[in-house]
C-alpha cells in the first residue's frame, strides 16, 4: 500500500473497510506529514489530540460495520469554518483569541459522518485574496517548484492552505470556500481537484461571511471521485441557513459512470481573452478534443456579458463585505484596541479596525462602503446587480439550448511567485479571477480539474461549469476529462 497520507479518500475508505489500515494509522501519518511540512505554512492551528480522539471513534464505528464513506478520513479545515473550541480567525488579527462555542453546519456534518479534523488551514484574510498573501499567519507556500528554481510560488487564494495541504499529502482532503474562484484557482495552481457547488447546496451557517450572496463551501481533493464522496457528506438542507436549498442530495459517486456520449459541451467564445498564454489556449483545445473523443458533442456558444463580470463582481463582493465586516467592532469578540483616556466608542471602532484588518480587507471595505453610499448606490451597486442578472441569463439560455456543461480555462496562468504582485495595481491581482467569477455571480457549480503541466513543470487546470444542482452530471464529465488527461504528477518534495 502507498504511504497512508498519500491515499485518496476512496482508496483509504476501501483499505479501512478491508482492515488493511486504521483511521488512527492514517491520522498519525498525516499528523507526521503536517509537522514535517511546516515550511509550507499550510496548517496554522493543528489539533492532534482531537484528531486522534476522532480517529479512535471512527475505528470503532468502522468495526461495527455501520460507517459512511467519510468515516475515518483525516481532513484539513479552512480557517473560515467555525470549529467548536478551536481557534477560528479567518486568518485575521481582529479575530485573535476567538474560539467558537458552536460548530459550522458543514464541519458538523463531516464529523457526524466520522471524518477526522487534523487542524485549521491557512487562507487569505476573510477570504479576500488570490495568492494567500493577506493572511495574519504569513504566506502559505505552493509545494510545486519551477524545475530547479527555488523561488517560492503562491498556492493561490483564498483557500491556499487547503490547496497546499492536499497537494503535499498533509491530509487526504480539505474544505474550502469559493466566493469568486477561491476553491478552483488554488486547485488549478497546485494540481488538485476543486469543486464549487451550486449556491445553496452546502450550508453557509457557521462559516465566517465574506459576500453572502456569493460564498459557497466545497471540497478540495486529490481527484474527482473524492470530490463526489466528500460533497455527499457536506451537502444538504439546513434550516439555520435561509439560503440553503431544500433539495435531496443524490449519491454523487454513483453518478461517475464515465459515459458522456451525447452530452453537449459548450465552448464560450468570450473566454478567449486577449493575451491568453499559448499554453492555456493549447490546454483548452486539448480538453475540448478529449471530451469530443469521449463521445460528447462540442458546441461553440456565446456568453456575451462575460466581459462585465469582473467589474460587477468587484462592486458586489466588496459591498457585501463592508456590511458583513461591520460586526467586527471590538465589542463582542476578538481584538480590541487599547484606548487613550477620553476615547469614546467611535475611537474604539476606528482603532480596533485599523489594527485588526489588513490592507486588502480595508481596501475592499472602503470600496464597498463607497458603492453603497447614497450618492453612488444606483450608479455602481444597482448597475452591478443588473449586470449580474444578465450574466445569469446568458448561462440560462445556453443550458436551455441543450448545453450540458461548459469548458473553460481555470486560470489565466500557472502559479506565480509570491511577492510578484506586491507593488502591482490591485486590479492586476483581481484578474486571476477572470475565468471563475461568472460562476459565483450566476450561482452555478464549477469544478477545476488538473489536466497538464506548463513548460516549467507547473500544473494547469481546466474548468467545467454545470447546470444548477446537477453536480452529479458535472462531476461525471469532470471524471471523464480527468481519465482522458491522465494527470498523475506530484510535486517533488523539498519541504
Amino acid at each position: 500500500m502507498s504511504e497512508p497520507n498519500s491515499l485518496t479518500i476512496a482508496a483509504a475508505r476501501d483499505a479501512l473497510r478491508k482492515g488493511e489500515t486504521t483511521s488512527v494509522a492514517l491520522t498519525e501519518a498525516c499528523l507526521a506529514a503536517g509537522e514535517a511540512g511546516g515550511k509550507l505554512n499550510a496548517f496554522v492551528h493543528p489539533t492532534p489530540d482531537l484528531a486522534l480522539e476522532q480517529a479512535k471513534a471512527a475505528d470503532a464505528r468502522i468495526a461495527s460495520g455501520e460507517a459512511p464513506s467519510m468515516c475515518g478520513i483525516p481532513l484539513g479545515i479552512k480557517d473560515l469554518f467555525c470549529t467548536k473550541g478551536v481557534p477560528s480567525q479567518a486568518a485575521s488579527r481582529i479575530l485573535t483569541g476567538f474560539r467558537p462555542e458552536y460548530e459550522s453546519t458543514v464541519t458538523r456534518q463531516l464529523f457526524e459522518s466520522g471524518a477526522v479534523m487534523l487542524g485549521k488551514l491557512n487562507m487569505d484574510e476573510f477570504a479576500m485574496g488570490s495568492s494567500n498573501e493577506t493572511s495574519v499567519y504569513g504566506d502559505a507556500i505552493n509545494p510545486w517548484r519551477r524545475g530547479n528554481d527555488e523561488t517560492a510560488l503562491t498556492p493561490g487564494g483564498s483557500s491556499g492552505g487547503s490547496a497546499a495541504a492536499v497537494s503535499a499529502d498533509l491530509c487526504l482532503a480539505a474544505t474550502g470556500t469559493d466566493t469568486g474562484g477561491s476553491i478552483r484557482q488554488p486547485a488549478a495552481f497546485t494540481g488538485i481537484t476543486g469543486l464549487k457547488p451550486t449556491y445553496g447546496r452546502c450550508s453557509r451557517w457557521g462559516i465566517v461571511a465574506f459576500a453572502s450572496s456569493l460564498d459557497q463551501a466545497g471540497p478540495m481533493t486529490k481527484d474527482v471521485r473524492d470530490a463526489a464522496i466528500m460533497l455527499q457528506a457536506m451537502a444538504g438542507h439546513d434550516p439555520l441557513d435561509s439560503t440553503s436549498a431544500d433539495m435531496p442530495v443524490p449519491d454523487f459517486e454513483a453518478m461517475l459512470t464515465g459515459d458522456i456520449r451525447g452530452k453537449v459541451i459548450g465552448i464560450p467564445d468570450e473566454y478567449r481573452i486577449d493575451g491568453m498564454p499559448d499554453e492555456i489556449a493549447s490546454l483548452w483545445a486539448e480538453g475540448r478534443a478529449m471530451l469530443e473523443d469521449a463521445g460528447a458533442e462540442i458546441r461553440d456558444i456565446s456568453l456575451p456579458h462575460t466581459k462585465y463580470a469582473l467589474p460587477a463582481y468587484y462592486v458586489i463582493a466588496p459591498a457585501e463585505a463592508s456590511s458583513n465586516l461591520a460586526r467586527y467592532d471590538g465589542v463582542r469578540f476578538g481584538h480590541r484596541a487599547s484606548l487613550a483616556q477620553g476615547d469614546g466608542v467611535t475611537e474604539m471602532y476606528e482603532k480596533t479596525r485599523a489594527e485588526g484588518f489588513g490592507d486588502e480587507v480595508k481596501r475592499r471595505v472602503m470600496v464597498g462602503t463607497y458603492v453603497l453610499s447614497a450618492g453612488f448606490y444606483d450608479a455602481y451597486y444597482n448597475r452591478a446587480r443588473k449586470v449580474r442578472t444578465l450574466i445569469k441569463r446568458d448561462f440560462d439560455e445556453a443550458f436551455a439550448s441543450g448545453v450540458d456543461a461548459i469548458l473553460t480555462p481555470a486560470t489565466p496562468s500557472a502559479a506565480f511567485p509570491l511577492g510578484q504582485m506586491e507593488d502591482a495595481d490591485p486590479v492586476a491581482m483581481y484578474l486571476n479571477d477572470v475565468f471563475t467569477v461568472t460562476v459565483n455571480l450566476a450561482g452555478l457549480p464549477g469544478v477545476s480539474v488538473p489536466t497538464g503541466l506548463d513548460r516549467s513543470g507547473l500544473p494547469l487546470g481546466l474548468q467545467l461549469i454545470g447546470r444548477p444542482f446537477e453536480e452529479g452530471d458535472l462531476l461525471n464529465v469532470a471524471h471523464t476529462l480527468e481519465r482522458a488527461a491522465g494527470f498523475v504528477s506530484k510535486p517533488e518534495k523539498w519541504w
